[in-house]
């Protein structure tokens, strides 16, 4: 009952408007944050005029056709390989999200695969990829910007924390969030509190100044 299309470069519009009204999501995966990165990655892959047209594509039909039920949009990364940092990937994160309407961006650290260009290569820790999921949904979800995020010098996440518990290191500390009071965009900068709990929050206080 779910169908994934995952495009390839090159298709055509109105293939590609086909595969948005039968299937429930579309993927076109960069892969790459920038043309440089994606160049040492897959060289054979064409950043701009290819895979992120796709995308832009995909999202003037969604613009042109707003009756229509069509495949939410996907892309994903992989992290680590070719030197990129958190910085370019969640700054390219932030701008589908926000310009091209997409629903979900993937991130995949890099493992060795024997007998490829890359076997001699470190693997990506775990940990990285699990704080760039934390950070997107930020940007996605809970209002932050890619300026709330706080990157080290070269350009990476903090390891040792999750990304909202950084912030609020930083800017709760000394400027506590008064719960009583504070209105749901407030209340998902503090860390434990997600989209349900906010939500719940402010539900109870409305019933008690009822």
């Amino acid at each position: 009952g779910y169908v994934h299309l995952k495009i390839m470069s090159g298709i055509e519009r109105d293939q590609l408007y086909r595969a948005m009204q039968i299937a429930d999501r579309v993927s076109v995966n960069l892969e790459a944050p920038t043309q440089a990165r994606l160049d040492a990655l897959a060289p054979m892959k064409i950043f701009m005029g290819e895979l992120l047209k796709m995308l832009q594509v995909a999202d003037e039909i969604r613009r042109e056709n707003p009756h229509q039920k069509l495949a939410s949009t996907v892309t994903q990364f992989v992290v680590g390989a070719v030197g990129d940092t958190d910085l370019e990937l969640l700054s390219l994160s932030e701008k589908l999200y926000h310009n091209l309407q997409l629903s979900r961006v993937y991130y995949s650290a890099f493992n060795p695969v024997t007998q490829t260009p890359f076997e001699n290569l470190a693997a990506v820790a775990p940990l990285r990829q699990h704080r760039l999921y934390q950070a997107s949904f930020l940007l996605r979800d809970y209002g932050f910007g890619l300026e709330d995020l706080n990157f080290q010098q070269a350009g990476d996440l903090r390891q040792d924390l999750d990304p909202k518990r950084a912030w609020a290191e930083v800017n709760l500390k000394h400027a506590p969030i008064d719960l009583q009071t504070a209105d749901r965009e407030a209340l998902l900068r503090v860390p434990q509190i997600g989209l349900q709990s906010a939500d719940a929050i402010i539900k109870e206080i409305g019933r008690a100044h009822v």
